[in-house]
């Protein structure tokens, strides 16, 4: 692996759980996938829809996400996701466990001389 691939691989593997994150953040009122991907766009947090959808198929999967199908008779059929009450614990956890983890972080770095 070059030096390239080793920076893209690690940082990949640093956004993984951040995506987690911000996709629960955005679920309290039912979205579809593709406005979610904009809406993490938007954010500054680009998300291809091949790794968004199975993503949220496995959030449902794990009962941290509900979803319904819409189908309006002038558009096509759409699933919307929405964040269950045991995805709102989870997201809680993980929103605590974030904050003090950018609060350890922020003082290592400050204090790193590189």
């Amino acid at each position: 692996m070059d030096r390239e691939e080793l920076i893209s691989s690690m940082i990949m593997e640093l956004r993984r759980g951040t995506i987690i994150l911000g996709v629960l953040s955005q679920l309290n009122e039912p979205v579809y996938g593709y406005n979610l991907v904009n809406i993490l766009s938007d954010c500054g947090m680009t998300v291809e829809a091949n790794t968004l959808y199975p993503l949220l198929r496995r959030l449902e999967g794990q009962g941290i996400l509900s979803s319904r199908w819409e189908t309006e008779d002038n558009s096509k059929p759409r699933k919307y996701y929405v964040i269950t009450d045991f995805g709102k614990e989870i997201y809680h956890a993980m929103s605590r466990q974030w904050s003090d983890t950018v609060s350890s972080m922020k003082e290592l770095m400050e204090r790193s001389s590189l």
